[in-house]
């Protein structure tokens, strides 16, 4: 009898749990990778048509900017959680290209999934794919121009397309560019983290502008507080604007009602020690994050002077980097140097309601190190959506200011980095070059969904982009699905290069798994 017969076999796992090993693996991952790519494909480009969202609360969302889409989803695929990870990532880096990020992967995906399917190795093809992005990188240095002032707007511009914000894209673009020229002479990383924005829910698109300052949603407790002011001074104070209350519970024996004067007395003149702290150092704007005292506002309302209680902490922060205050803990410590001055406060009454409050709009500052776009329309659902074309046009300007390196859109640096692989890979003796070619067709899913977006017939056009691809002229994918010149549309290279270096890798990272291992049994 041999050793070790009929002893029970070595359990390590959950018997429910299930080991999928070989091509199955990848071709599961692949096929979960381009259902997630597959389903952003229609939203890309100037013609890309949108998703509605709707949420388990109930709230509805009308877009078609991927990362909105992605942050959304409640994805439980691995695979797709992988897409999840890159779509955010890439958001995160750029604040745009999304969807173009996804869809390269995607079809990276499934040119490598054809390849595996006629015995190609994995490794091979991770070997490949590094090759063929290194050589779109060179490519990239070949096409990188330098960022004109033309060329700033027609970065805005191209972000703006395809999105609710392009029925008003010169007047957006306009803004844009006045709101990061104006960071730009005060702070040294201007960006759009510093562009705050506000829905007015009224008007139209064109009744959009820029505020050099803030505009804060904030009940104004007197109607007689004044309603305009020039150049005056801001405080702006990190607490209450009201006599500190006890730590500790204390109880007052009064015996007679001289004591008890004696008491309101004293309440009363450290209410006006703070008023007259307020009036006595110039200040004719108060702004706090905590509440305001009745008493103390009548005070200060008799002297022309307005206080605005319960910021948060981001329209603290934004008021003082707009005004050049600085923020305070007491207003009893403030000194002439931590004021700051506004050009002009206005603020506009609305009905009261739960949601509605009065409109305070803080303009005219000298030297803002914060402003905020306010934008016009009534519905709510269509002006997140503007906001959101308005961010990531914001996000793309800022990034091409800073790295003054561009490249060209509608699908012609894709196109040219595909042709740069092919003619790389005629020099690759091994079966590498099967896998850059596959890496050079998937670069064309870009042009090729613009073109099936505006209506065209992708073959055609991609056989002329290809033929056209070692012009001087950079040719591209026009808005109605013709090959012709890009004219007018420019990406950051930052965001170009980001999200193919982060398609290449996901899809590396998926090639290289070669069993799935569940506890779950599925």
């Amino acid at each position: 009898m041999s050793e070790g017969a009929g002893k029970p076999p070595v359990v390590i796992v959950n018997p429910n749990t299930t080991v999928t090993s070989g091509t199955d693996v990848q071709e599961k991952l692949i096929a979960a990778a381009r259902v997630f790519s597959d389903l952003l494909k229609p939203t890309l480009g100037p013609r890309g048509l949108d998703k509605m969202l709707y949420k388990t609360d109930g709230n509805t969302a009308i877009t078609n900017d991927g990362a909105k889409i992605v942050a959304e989803l409640m994805v439980k695929h691995p695979a797709a959680k992988m897409m999840v990870s890159m779509g955010n990532s890439q958001e995160e880096a750029c604040g745009d290209g999304v969807t173009t990020t996804m869809l390269l992967c995607g079809a990276l995906l499934e040119e490598a999934n054809n390849l595996l399917r006629k015995g190609l190795h994995p490794l091979t093809l991770v070997e490949g794919y590094r090759l063929g992005l290194n050589t779109c990188i060179e490519q990239m240095d070949i096409d990188t121009r330098d960022a004109s002032e033309d060329r700033l707007t027609a970065v805005a511009e191209t972000a703006l397309r395809g999105k609710g914000a392009e029925a008003a894209l010169e007047h957006f673009s306009a803004i844009i560019s006045e709101a990061l020229s104006v960071l730009a002479e005060n702070r040294e990383n201007a960006s759009a983290e510093h562009v705050a924005m506000f829905k007015t829910g009224t008007g139209g698109l064109r009744d959009s502008r820029l505020i050099r300052g803030v505009v804060v949603n904030r009940r104004v407790l007197m109607d007689n507080l004044p309603n305009h002011l020039e150049n005056a001074k801001v405080a702006v104070l990190g607490g209450d604007l009201k006599i500190r209350s006890m730590t500790r519970n204390a109880e007052i024996k009064i015996t007679s009602a001289d004591q008890l004067d004696s008491f309101v007395d004293a309440e009363k003149s450290r209410k006006d020690a703070i008023a007259d702290a307020v009036i006595s150092s110039g200040a004719g704007v108060v702004l706090c994050s905590g509440e305001v005292d009745r008493d103390i506002l009548h005070r200060l309302s008799d002297s022309d002077i307005i206080a605005v209680g319960e910021l948060d902490e981001s329209e603290l922060r934004n008021s003082a980097e707009a005004t050049g205050a600085n923020i305070v803990d007491s207003i009893l410590d403030i000194v002439a140097e931590d004021l700051g001055v506004c050009g002009s406060l206005d603020w506009e009454r609305r009905e009261a309601s739960d949601q509605v409050e009065d409109i305070i709009r803080i303009d005219g500052c000298l030297n803002p190190r914060t402003v905020t776009i306010e934008v016009g329309g009534g519905g709510d659902t269509a002006t997140e959506e503007i906001i959101r074309g308005l961010h990531d046009s914001l996000r793309a300007s800022s990034i091409a200011l800073a790295d003054n390196e561009l490249l060209p859109g509608a699908g012609s640096i894709h196109t040219r980095m595909a042709a740069a692989v092919r003619h790389a890979s005629e020099k690759e003796p091994g079966r590498a070059r099967l896998a850059m070619d596959a890496y050079a067709r998937a670069l064309e899913i870009i042009p090729a969904t613009l073109v099936e977006n505006s209506g065209g017939d992708t073959l055609d056009r991609i056989l002329e982009l290809r033929a056209a691809a070692n012009e001087d002229v950079f040719t591209g994918i026009t808005p109605e699905g013709t090959v012709g010149p890009t004219i007018g549309v420019w990406h950051p290279r930052a965001v170009i290069e980001e999200g193919l270096e982060s398609a290449t890798e996901t899809a590396m990272s998926m090639l290289r798994i070669d069993q799935v291992i569940s506890a779950r049994g599925d």
